[in-house]
């Protein structure tokens, strides 16, 4: 791993998880003293945040860690049911037993994560984060475009923060099943049944941008307030 590398990674890591807070200014001193790095890399991870809309730059005042919003995140979510519907529809015509394999251990992985009790002093959600974000990727990964893939990457590193919270607890989120709902993806998608499988997809990630939208809305109200 370069340095650049992680940079980027450490960078990006405390921005999801919040400990460097949104709006907060990203001072090249400060980051070389926090990180044990130079500036070239820290430039250059900023940049690729930057690409990812996870940092903004304004000029004359340097780099800050994006603000949360609700459009932002919205449009985000949007985006992505239309992109990872068609990269499924995409993968279920093209997918071959190889595929469905993945599908089906990816699932399990997640499934045995979701239920693991938590271990005396261990966030889990980074484990938890990785797990379902292999879910997801594996059921469109057959799609046969790289574009459909890379643009699909992208948003859901846009939304990452936004959902990152809700992973202490995911087994349900606002009387939803999402383990069930899951299990449903994974069956429809292995059954080869493609109109259910995006219908599926796109209730689940409706649902989830609905539940966003509210506890962010309760959390920007919450900053107003201070």
């Amino acid at each position: 791993m370069t340095l650049a590398e992680k940079a980027y990674q450490e960078i990006r890591r405390h921005i999801v998880d919040g400990s460097l807070r949104p709006g907060e200014p990203l001072r090249m001193a400060a980051l070389r003293e926090r990180y044990g790095m130079a500036f070239s890399p820290l430039r250059e991870a900023l940049s690729r945040l930057q690409s990812e809309r996870l940092v903004v730059s304004v000029a004359m005042c340097g780099f800050s860690v994006a603000p949360l919003s609700v459009p932002e995140m919205r449009d985000a979510m949007q985006t992505r049911v239309l992109i990872d519907t068609e990269a499924l529809r995409l993968a279920i015509r093209h997918g071959d037993d190889a595929w469905e394999s993945a599908i089906v251990a990816a699932h399990h992985a997640l499934q045995r994560e979701t239920r693991r009790g938590p271990r005396k002093g261990e966030d889990r959600r980074d484990m938890l984060e990785q797990r379902h974000q292999e879910f997801h990727s594996a059921l469109i990964a057959s799609c046969s475009s790289n574009w459909l893939l890379d643009i699909s990457r992208k948003l859901y590193a846009e939304t990452q923060r936004y959902r990152y919270p809700t992973l202490a607890t995911p087994g349900s989120a606002g009387g939803r099943d999402v383990a069930g709902e899951h299990e449903q993806l994974m069956q429809a998608a292995v059954a080869r049944d493609s109109r259910l499988a995006c219908r599926l997809l796109r209730e689940h990630l409706d649902r989830t941008t609905a539940d966003l939208e509210a506890r962010l809305g309760k959390v920007l109200e919450g900053a107003a307030m201070v």
